[in-house]
């Protein structure tokens, strides 16, 4: 099952395989997500009421995981904005290309990880909130 949220954005669930010893989820690109994986970050050790995001990209596709406890996530399509809260280890959040996002009030262990379909390209990146706005709004 997948929820919508935002054209592009969804949460999908993850196959959790374990056993006595403990659980484990494993992603592969192509199989479990509809991109390859060329880029892997993650976030943690985040100050308390810091924002962190804010921005959209031009191209790039991303899968977010909070593998550890969890963090708000703010998305914006230039038309409507949703707040999902990611939080489970066996659930992870897609987000297309020309989606605002922001994440914010993460919790002290928040580690959120971060698959992408390219790696770091500055010039793919939206960091201007109206600048978004005009290019989500003419469809480029």
């Amino acid at each position: 099952m997948t929820d919508d949220l935002l054209p592009g954005c969804r949460i999908v669930p993850l196959t959790v395989r374990g056993d006595d010893r403990g659980s484990l989820v494993a992603i592969e690109g192509g199989r479990d997500l509809p991109f390859a994986i060329a880029r892997v970050y993650y976030v943690f050790g985040t100050t308390v009421g810091v924002d962190r995001g804010c921005h959209a990209h031009h191209h790039l596709r991303q899968l977010a995981i909070a593998v550890a406890g969890g963090c708000t996530m703010l998305l914006d399509d230039g038309v409507q904005r949703v707040r999902v809260r990611l939080d489970d280890a066996a659930k992870g959040l897609t987000m297309g290309p020309l989606i605002w996002r922001e994440m914010s009030d993460f919790s002290p262990d928040c580690v959120l990880m971060v698959l992408a379909d390219a790696v770091y390209d500055e010039a793919d990146y939206i960091r201007d909130y109206d600048e978004f706005l005009a290019v989500a709004g003419s469809g480029k």
